[in-house]
């Protein structure tokens, strides 16, 4: 059996997602950043198809809000009053805590350690929120901005390889989209 979820509830979510990201753009681009979301949440209903052991509707729901609590006005207490405490729990779980390691002036060091607390809060969250996860990262392995550095485009592709490693067990065609995404990142 074939997991499942709910067109009506993805619209429902889609268009409070929408709203939430209203005006902001992908970083380097001129794109809407609600496209970035799209992405998502299709990497996650292309792997439902292939994983009938995960809840369709929680899976696409976080996927379209995986990044309101991180960045939009959208609270905690929002998402839970609207989609239930499961979801703003999961979201809340692929948001990266900005007071860790706030002292600390080196940008890479600190989004290091706010990505290992966030796999460490998405290990004690449900399987699909692992995959949410893996699927936000394979969307974001396009072609580096032309502005990063070598540094930089090899810091991200370790941060991958972190994710990967942390949260392969969570669905094996995921988990080998994710690899192959890598290992094609310069």
């Amino acid at each position: 059996m074939q997991s499942t979820w709910s067109p009506d509830l993805y619209i429902k979510v889609y268009r409070f997602a929408a709203i939430a990201h209203h005006g902001q753009i992908i970083p380097g681009s001129d794109l809407p950043y609600i496209l970035h979301i799209n992405l998502v949440a299709m990497e996650v209903t292309a792997t439902l198809t292939r994983d009938p052991g995960l809840d369709g509707d929680f899976a696409v729901s976080c996927a379209l809000l995986h990044d309101t609590l991180e960045d939009t006005d959208t609270t905690y207490n929002q998402l839970s009053e609207t989609f239930g405490p499961r979801v703003s729990d999961g979201v809340a779980a692929l948001s990266k805590d900005p007071s860790i390691g706030a002292d600390i002036e080196e940008k890479w060091i600190r989004k290091g350690l706010q990505m290992a607390d966030s796999l460490e809060r998405i290990k004690k969250q449900p399987r699909e929120i692992w995959v949410v996860k893996m699927a936000d990262r394979i969307t974001n392995l396009q072609p580096p901005p032309f502005h990063w550095t070598h540094d930089k485009i090899a810091r991200y592709r370790q941060e991958a390889l972190e994710i990967y490693n942390a949260l392969k067990g969570a669905n094996p065609y995921l988990s080998a989209r994710l690899k192959r995404k890598i290992e094609g990142y310069p």
